[in-house]
């Protein structure tokens, strides 16, 4: 059975439900990885899961070109009310990756790994990582063993549960995300509090 988290309908439901769920102040993490490209300069990225874009805008505030992949046709739709034509944004769902052949200087990825199956996380790295530059940089973020969360629910498989219906969760430690993301060029991997505890997962391609 596939994952409703990885279907339209559940996200546009969502979206038409709870409009800008998240608000619109940009995550910790996006201003911490907004940092790092700015230090390495990135001059363009892509943002797999970008949702209405509350993650997005501070890097086209930084002269970054954005663009971005997003399931819900609906999210797309307030992207463009709230932040105007500044990105371009696939419609379409990032397990369909890639969605053109350009190669990126950064990728940001914010709480979305967790929500996909173990084929769908690692073909999701692989299809980044060759979507990246040499030279470029990537950032996932993704939820830990830390987190409530963990634990509860529906038993799925190792470390993966079913917190509400239909939404099926893989919680991270420091293994699993070495196991991961060991082939995509990883350096780093920072612990980041925001409304779970989140890994800010670092990798560097050449």
């Amino acid at each position: 059975m596939q994952d409703e988290s990885n279907k339209p309908e559940f996200w546009e439901a969502a979206f038409n439900d709870k409009r800008e769920m998240w608000g619109f102040e940009p995550a910790k993490s996006a201003v911490l990885t907004r940092d790092l490209f700015v230090e390495h300069g990135v001059k363009d990225m892509l943002v797999p899961g970008i949702g209405y874009g509350r993650n997005a805008q501070i890097f086209v505030d930084a002269g970054i070109s954005v663009t971005g992949i997003e399931i819900s046709e609906t999210a797309i739709a307030m992207a463009r009310k709230h932040y105007g034509d500044d990105m371009t944004i696939y419609h379409g769902s990032v397990t369909d990756m890639p969605f053109d052949d350009h190669r990126y200087d950064g990728i940001f990825c914010y709480a979305l790994i967790h929500l996909l199956d173990e084929d769908e996380r690692k073909k999701l790295v692989k299809d980044c990582y060759a979507q990246l530059a040499n030279g470029g940089y990537m950032v996932f973020v993704a939820i830990t063993k830390e987190a409530p969360t963990y634990g509860q629910g529906k038993f799925i498989s190792k470390d993966r549960y079913e917190i509400f219906e239909g939404v099926r969760m893989f919680f991270y430690d420091r293994e699993s995300v070495a196991a991961e993301f060991a082939e995509a060029g990883l350096f780093a991997v920072d612990e980041v509090v925001e409304n779970f505890p989140f890994f800010l997962i670092k990798c560097r391609k050449g």
